[in-house]
């Protein structure tokens, strides 16, 4: 297949990663929208008012933490696309533990005391971080040009005329 051989062994695992945040994303989506029904809060409206809704603080925190998770959407993305061409096993791990971390985050904000989407989402920094080294690992390696299939270390290059295997 086109375009495939640029890939590494391991990459389709990325897709499958980004999918299930997708899904993840979609279902804090139907959050949104079923507290909007039960806490009385049309749309456009995208926060509630305290002064106008005695529930305000209950739909704001559920819909301030998919907000949240869509604001660092492109950002994960992005990370574990570029970081996933170098290092795809690295990054499905990382990206796996974000989305699991994601989760907990919503949930514990959709309880309505905002410090709970701290109990374990907190901890979706460090994979954040782990991505970025991934990504910057990878642009190090474009930098460094391309390779005739190995590099110094034996290992496979990326972009080279041979998949790696």
């Amino acid at each position: 297949m086109a375009g495939v051989e640029m890939f590494p062994r391991g990459f389709g695992n990325v897709a499958f990663v980004l999918v299930a945040y997708c899904f993840l994303n979609f279902w804090m989506g139907f959050q949104v929208g079923k507290a909007r029904k039960k806490y009385n809060v049309p749309y456009p409206t995208l926060y509630a008012i305290e002064s106008e809704n005695k529930d305000a603080n209950l739909f704001n925190c559920i819909q301030r933490g998919h907000q949240n998770s869509l604001e660092h959407m492109s950002m994960f993305f992005l990370l574990m696309v570029l970081g996933g061409i170098r290092h795809p096993c690295a990054c499905v791990a990382l990206g796996s533990i974000y989305t699991v971390t994601r989760f907990f985050y919503f949930t514990g904000y959709s309880t309505g005391d905002p410090k709970n989407r701290l109990t374990i989402g907190k901890y979706g920094l460090l994979p954040l971080m782990g991505l970025i080294g991934c990504t910057i690992s990878f642009g190090i390696s474009l930098l460094r040009g391309p390779c005739d299939g190995k590099t110094s270390s034996g290992s496979s290059c990326y972009f080279s005329s041979s998949r790696a295997n």
